[in-house]
């Protein structure tokens, strides 16, 4: 691997734990000169890790993501870390756009429907570390596909354990804040858009996405609770 920059961790054929290479044609250059700030994370929404690994690596589809971990911790690569893959699409985060130049994606195979095995966050943990040592990216850089996209996109969805993450200082910790005086929508929506979520979007669509990264089992109208995971004690 002579001569390709530490960044773009191309696996080693010689490294037991290194992730098995199967490269995809979809991707391109990082736009901007914009190096790897966020990690977007998605679920497959398919039949097993080897449809979603030709999907992925199909250029009819023209999809990709730099990983993908199957549901007994098997770990593939298709897109250098340096390169851009294109796995987020249309969205935002904290009001920057083009996140695919933006992020590295991780795929699990998972149809959101199921819990994600231990040994599938095992390997996303390990993972996680890495990415976030080798680009300098915080906890509150580890993102949801439904984050940057929320009434566009549902994964990782609700039966993914954000709580883990956040334990294992993987994911911005929620806040813990008191009752809010105020309740009222507008000051939810700033809240949110404090939190990242700053995509144009409606209310509802803005309560939907909020909940399913923080307390997806939440329904009905906005609550004192969907405030709570938004504010951070001083």
């Amino acid at each position: 691997m002579a001569g390709i920059p530490v960044h773009s961790a191309v696996p080693s054929i010689t490294d037991p734990q290194a992730p098995i290479w199967h490269p995809s044609p979809n991707f391109g250059p990082r736009r901007d000169g914009l190096k790897p700030s966020l990690i977007v994370l998605h679920y497959t929404a398919m039949n097993g890790a080897q449809e979603a690994l030709d999907r992925l690596c199909d250029p009819v589809h023209e999809v990709s993501a730099h990983y993908l971990i199957g549901g007994d911790g098997t770990l593939w690569q298709m897109v250098r870390e340096e390169d851009r893959a294109w796995h987020a699409g249309a969205g935002e985060w904290h009001g920057q756009n083009d996140i695919n130049s933006r992020s590295i994606g991780i795929e699990l195979d998972n149809t959101g429907k199921h819990p994600f095995s231990d040994l599938q966050m095992h390997q996303l943990e390990q993972l996680l570390r890495q990415v976030m040592r080798r680009w300098a990216i915080r906890p509150n850089g580890v993102i949801g596909h439904s984050d940057m996209a929320p009434g566009r996109k549902f994964d990782p969805g609700p039966r993914f354990d954000w709580l883990r993450l956040e334990r294992n200082a993987l994911a911005a910790p929620r806040g813990c804040g008191g009752s809010q005086q105020n309740a009222s929508q507008a000051r939810f929506r700033t809240l949110a858009q404090a939190a990242g979520f700053s995509a144009d979007i409606d209310d509802e669509t803005l309560l939907s996405a909020v909940r399913l990264r923080y307390r997806p089992w939440g329904a009905g109208p906005l609550q004192q609770a969907d405030f709570e995971p938004l504010i951070t004690q001083t």
